[in-house]
């Protein structure tokens, strides 16, 4: 990637970010909501990636991102939902962080031996 390249995505990925706090510091909780649920990361990087290996690069990519979200982003969700009220929300982002990490590393090493999405 140029050094263009990575500027562009950093911006483009640093803006929406901001944006999505912004909208959430200002009372605006659905629209905060709706822009979080865009993929800034997948959608940026698939521009780039697209540029550069073209569309079977992202179409796998895709299918590993795909099942990997099932598999490590889901249950990661599901443990903030469920363990903020009770751990507060710094620690319950700490627990579904490790819940996220254990299952993403457990999702690569199955991915890898199978040579799956190649």
């Amino acid at each position: 990637m140029t050094l263009s390249g990575f500027l562009l995505s950093f911006f483009v990925g640093g803006t929406v970010t901001a944006l999505i706090v912004g909208l959430e510091e200002s009372g605006l909780r659905t629209w905060s909501g709706v822009a979080a649920l865009v993929p800034v990361f997948t959608l940026v990087s698939y521009f780039f990636i697209g540029i550069s290996k073209g569309a079977i690069a992202v179409s796998q990519h895709s299918k590993f991102v795909l099942f990997g979200t099932l598999a490590s982003w889901v249950p990661y969700m599901m443990v903030i939902a469920y363990a903020a009220p009770k751990l507060g929300p710094t620690r319950a982002i700490g627990l579904g962080l490790v819940v996220f990490f254990v299952l993403a590393v457990a999702f690569v090493w199955f991915v890898e031996k199978n040579r799956l999405f190649q």
